[in-house]
């Protein structure tokens, strides 16, 4: 008589498939669920915007600091349990910024002056699958995904330079003496207006300045190639590689190949 066999166990009730199917499922509750961390993140980025408001009340800014940090923690757990491999996760760049993003949460006492970083979670969040998937999903591969891009590039660096100017240079240079004035700032150097009422003191002053200008020019030449370029789209070509054609090619321009590119109604 042979030894009867352990009966398997349920993948249903493991962690870590559930949290894979949660976080790169197509089921609708893993697309739901998704929904709900980006509303996470974007109050992330709504708490950084309200943060110098909210520090005259310390009560509600600890609370809400606090919360956000709790589930910021429990999401990248939640990912790093998605992965087999941990060393492989954490080589990620996005990961370790999230880390820090974490520390400023969980640390505001001494880390709120470098809060404003918080806000490239926008920039992550608009250039990841994981937002295309699901809330963009209906312009994934289009000129609406180009030009977000190109968008939230430039939004992102007006508020991570804004908070820069406001964080390291506040009643340190002339006439700054709040957040819309560095913001004023940011907006007239990187558009080299440059009204001149408001300048950052010393050698770092003018490197700053510089970087902000020189940044500034080339996130608006990128925006504005984005809108006025001829429309492409994304179809790889299945003998040279080549990602992107006109929407109307029938040949692939590099190598010839026939193509058989669908309707955007239909994509």
């Amino acid at each position: 008589m042979t030894k009867a066999e352990p009966a398997p166990r349920n993948e249903g009730f493991r962690l870590r498939p559930r949290l894979r199917a949660l976080y790169h499922g197509t089921s609708t509750t893993a697309v739901r669920f998704r929904l709900a961390v980006l509303v996470v993140d974007l109050a992330i980025v709504a708490f950084f915007i309200a943060a110098p408001l909210l520090r005259h009340q310390p009560i509600a800014f600890y609370v809400v600091d606090y919360v956000i940090a709790f589930i910021l923690a429990a999401d990248l757990t939640a990912r790093a349990l998605c992965y087999s491999d941990l060393k492989d996760w954490l080589k990620k760049p996005i990961v370790w910024m999230d880390l820090f993003i974490l520390a400023t949460l969980l640390f505001p006492a001494w880390l709120f002056n470098l809060g404003f970083l918080r806000v490239l979670r926008l920039w992550t969040l608009i250039n990841s699958d994981f937002f295309w998937r699901t809330v963009g999903r209906r312009y994934d591969d289009t000129r609406v995904e180009e030009i977000t891009k190109s968008m939230t590039a430039l939004i992102t660096f007006v508020f991570v330079a804004t908070g820069f100017v406001y964080t390291f240079f506040l009643e340190k240079a002339e006439g700054m003496i709040g957040w819309i004035d560095a913001l004023y700032f940011t907006v007239t150097s990187l558009t080299t207006t440059g009204y001149g009422d408001i300048l950052l003191p010393g050698a770092w002053g003018r490197i700053v300045s510089i970087a902000i200008m020189l940044m500034g020019v080339t996130l608006f030449v990128r925006l504005g190639q984005t809108l006025l370029r001829p429309h492409k789209v994304r179809y790889p070509c299945d003998r040279c590689g080549l990602q992107v054609h006109d929407p109307d090619a029938v040949h692939c321009k590099a190598c010839g190949n026939l193509l058989c590119i669908p309707d955007e109604g239909n994509h």
